[in-house]
C-alpha cells in the first residue's frame, strides 16, 4: 500500500449534552472546522477529489449523506466525491482505510477522511432500525446493546473489576497529564472548547465505591442474550462517555509540500463472533500487524480503542505489550467516544504521540459492536524522510 497521511487533526471532544462545549454546532460546522485548519498547513486540503466520513447515526442532523452536506457547506469542489459509511464504531478509521485504498490503486490523488458524530443531537439507536429488536436472527446474532455485551464479555473472559479500575484510572490520570503537551498539538479549539471536556478525574477509592450500572438495561434484552443471567461489572466510570466530535486525515498519493506527517503500512478490517462482541478489533490487529510484517514490540505508540474497561484490560492480560507505550494521552474512557469519529480521532492522537517521542511506528485499533473491528500501522516519517519524500 502506497498512502501518505500528510496531516490529520481532530475536534476536542464535547459532553453530548444540550450545554456541553460543541452542542450548540451541527455536524457539518465540526467538519468544516477541520478542512480549515488543514488547509492553513497544506495546500490540497480544498482539493480533494473525495471526501469520506464514518458516521453511525445517519438521521436529523447527521442524515441526507453527512459528508455530502459538510462538502457543501465547506465549499469544496463541486467535482469532489462525497459519502457517508456506517460502520459502526470503526467508522472513522474505514474511512481513512478506504481513502488510502483509493489514493493506492490510483482512485484519487488526494482524499480527506475522517468521521463526526454529534451525540447530543443524534443520539445512540436514533436511527431505531429493525436489526436492534429483530427476533428473526439466529441467537447468537441477535442485537445486545454495547454496555451489555461488555459486561457478558468481563464474565466470559474473566476480566475482574479491580483490573477495570485499574485502567480506568490509568486513562483519567494520562488524560489530565497530557493537557498543554505536544500530545494534544494536532486537537484544535473550537466553539471556545479548549480540551476533552468529558475528563473526569478520579480516585482508585472512588472507582471501588461504584455500583455495577447496566442490569436494569439487561432485562430489556433477556431474550436476545437467551435468558442468561450476567454477572454485571462496568460502573458508569468503565464506559466511555458519550460524546460530541470529529476528526479528519488528509490522505494523499504522494506527499506534497514540506511532505506527509505518516505513511500507511497496513490496514485491516475484520468482522467477528457477534456474540463476543468488542473481539473483533483483536483479530484486525492481528491481520494489520502481519501485512505489515511487524510485531506489537515494534510500535513505539499504540491507540487501542477503550471501547468499555474491559477491551483494554484484556489487550494488557492476554499480549506481551509495553503499557507505557499505550494510549499515552489517556483514552476513550477519560475522553469519550463520538462513535462515527472514533478512528479518525484516535490516528490523529497516534501522529501527535509519535512526534512526541520522536517514534517510527504506531498502530490503531477500534472495535464496534456485534463483531465489527479495524486497525491500521504507520509509519510516522521524520524530518529528514518528509524532505526526501518531498523533493
Amino acid at each position: 500500500m502506497t498512502a501518505y497521511i500528510q496531516d490529520a487533526v481532530r475536534t476536542p471532544r464535547g459532553r453530548a449534552k444540550a450545554d456541553g462545549g460543541l452542542a450548540t454546532l451541527k455536524p457539518q460546522r465540526l467538519v468544516a472546522a477541520l478542512i480549515e485548519s488543514l488547509e492553513t498547513r497544506n495546500q490540497h486540503a480544498r482539493d480533494p477529489q473525495a471526501l469520506i466520513l464514518g458516521s453511525v447515526g445517519q438521521v436529523g442532523a447527521q442524515g441526507g449523506n453527512i459528508a455530502l452536506v459538510s462538502k457543501l457547506y465547506a465549499q469544496l469542489p463541486d467535482e469532489a466525491g462525497a459519502w457517508t459509511i456506517n460502520n459502526y464504531c470503526a467508522s472513522g478509521l474505514t474511512a481513512i482505510g478506504q481513502a488510502a485504498n483509493m489514493v493506492s490503486t490510483g482512485g484519487a490523488a488526494t482524499v480527506l477522511a475522517g468521521g463526526v458524530e454529534m451525540m447530543s443531537r443524534v443520539p445512540f439507536m436514533a436511527d431505531q432500525a429493525d436489526f436492534y429488536a429483530d427476533a428473526d436472527l439466529p441467537q447468537r446474532a441477535r442485537y445486545v446493546p454495547v454496555v451489555i455485551a461488555a459486561d457478558r464479555l468481563a464474565e466470559t473472559e474473566g476480566i475482574s473489576r479491580e483490573e477495570m479500575d485499574a485502567v480506568t484510572l490509568a486513562s483519567q490520570e494520562k488524560a489530565a497529564a497530557a493537557e498543554g503537551t505536544g500530545l494534544v498539538a494536532s486537537r484544535i479549539a473550537l466553539n471556545g472548547l479548549l480540551r476533552d471536556e468529558c475528563a473526569r478525574p478520579t480516585t482508585a477509592k472512588a472507582l471501588a465505591a461504584l455500583p455495577p450500572a447496566f442490569g436494569a438495561l439487561a432485562k430489556s434484552y433477556s431474550e436476545a442474550l437467551g435468558g442468561v443471567a450476567i454477572d454485571h461489572r462496568h460502573t458508569l466510570a468503565h464506559a466511555p462517555p458519550v460524546a460530541d466530535g470529529a476528526g479528519l486525515a488528509l490522505i494523499t498519493a504522494t506527499p506534497s509540500g514540506a511532505g506527509a506527517r505518516g505513511r500507511i503500512v497496513a490496514y485491516a478490517e475484520s468482522g467477528g463472533d457477534p456474540a463476543a462482541s468488542l473481539t473483533a478489533g483483536f483479530r484486525a490487529m492481528d491481520l494489520a500487524l502481519s501485512r505489515a510484517s511487524l510485531k506489537l514490540a515494534d510500535m513505539d505508540r499504540i491507540e487501542f480503542m477503550e471501547a468499555f474497561a474491559v477491551t483494554i484490560a484484556k489487550f494488557f492480560r492476554d499480549y506481551d505489550v509495553d503499557h507505557r507505550r499505550v494510549n499515552v494521552s489517556g483514552g476513550h474512557l477519560a475522553k469519550g467516544h463520538p462513535m462515527g469519529a472514533t478512528g479518525a480521532i484516535l490516528l490523529s492522537s497516534l501522529l501527535d504521540a509519535l512526534d512526541d517521542a520522536d517514534g517510527r511506528y504506531g498502530l490503531v485499533v477500534v472495535a464496534g459492536a456485534s463483531g465489527v473491528g479495524a486497525a491500521m500501522v504507520i509509519e510516522r516519517l521524520s524530518t529528514a524522510h518528509r524532505r526526501a519524500l518531498a523533493s
